[in-house]
């Protein structure tokens, strides 16, 4: 029997990101990839990170995975082995897919304010892990916005990919995988996401499965607030730095509900809501490197030493910005 339409995901396990020091000067908390969250097909890794002036992390090689890298506040240079350079804003994106890879630099830089943002990582199909390189790049006005409850109601959703109230965003991903911002000015604002699909899988050209997205993996991850899931009005609620994972069980979408109204509801967006189509296959990853086997592992590793079939530059280029 099929669910109803309204029918909400739940909570089924939450997670907190605590912060800890990586990179060069850099605060991160993680959250998926962690001891706490290892796998959650096909995401490999969310890290919510804030970096001062100088600070970034270092050239480094990538292979087999997508890189989401969301702006919140400040701006960050990237450049990578291949030509590569530019700046992301404050609100803008960078979807970069990291198959036949060019080792890449990662700098940030200070903007008048800390930088704040948000990095995913998304495992690839198989049979995408050894296209070349590409970059998808939205700014902050690029951004399509939906609004659930009118323009002059108190939720936004900045669609960075997938679909939102008949809004869709430009960024087509290798695999299927959405990636809302969501923003609740007031307590007691309430909407609901669907996260169906088209039946013509036009919305994510690279999706393999054509019907809907009611299997697919879904998360949200509270940058700031609190916000309670689901459609039980005395349910528990859940605040910042939090990842809430949802259940799967043919629901189509979340019912979103902001429980304080507080000034920081007013200048910052609340959750972000991700989801992404499960893959049917093994994560075998070795830092930065992302197979699904020990043995493609092993070749990624002689590639990079060798300096061949995507790693030419690997042992010779520095990164401009990062030297």
């Amino acid at each position: 029997m099929s669910l109803p339409t309204t029918a909400s995901r739940s909570v089924i396990k939450k997670v907190l990101a605590i912060e800890t020091a990586e990179g060069v000067g850099a605060r991160v908390r993680r959250s998926i990839g962690s001891m706490n969250l290892r796998n959650l097909t096909p995401f490999l890794m969310l890290d919510h990170f804030h970096v001062s002036k100088g600070a970034g992390f270092p050239d480094h090689p990538h292979r087999g995975q997508a890189t989401v890298t969301y702006m919140l506040e400040g701006s960050s240079r990237h450049e990578d082995s291949a030509g590569h350079a530019g700046t992301i804003e404050t609100g803008g994106v960078q979807w970069m897919v990291r198959a036949l890879s060019t080792p890449r630099c990662l700098f940030m830089h200070l903007a008048f304010r800390n930088q704040e943002v948000l990095q995913l990582w998304v495992d690839l199909p198989k049979q995408y892990k050894m296209v070349e390189p590409s970059y998808q790049e939205l700014g902050p006005d690029a951004i399509p916005t939906a609004y659930p409850s009118g323009h002059d109601g108190p939720i936004k959703v900045k669609v960075i990919s997938g679909k939102s109230h008949g809004i869709e965003s430009p960024v087509r991903p290798l695999g299927g995988c959405w990636f809302l911002h969501v923003m609740m000015e007031e307590s007691g604002a309430t909407f609901f996401q669907d996260i169906r699909m088209s039946s013509s899988a036009t919305l994510l050209k690279c999706s393999t499965r054509t019907a809907t997205a009611l299997g697919w993996t879904a998360f949200i991850y509270i940058w700031k607030g609190v916000i309670r899931i689901g459609n039980d009005i005395d349910g528990p609620v859940h605040d910042n730095f939090h990842t809430l994972v949802l259940s799967n069980n043919g629901e189509p979408g979340v019912q979103l509900t902001a429980t304080e109204n507080d000034t920081q509801f007013v200048l910052h967006p609340l959750p972000v809501k991700i989801a992404g189509e499960p893959l049917d296959q093994t994560v075998f990853q070795y830092g930065p490197f992302v197979m699904t086997n020990r043995e493609e592992v092993q070749q990624t590793l002689l590639d990079y030493q060798f300096g061949r079939n995507g790693f030419e530059k690997a042992h010779t280029w520095k990164s401009k910005i990062g030297n």
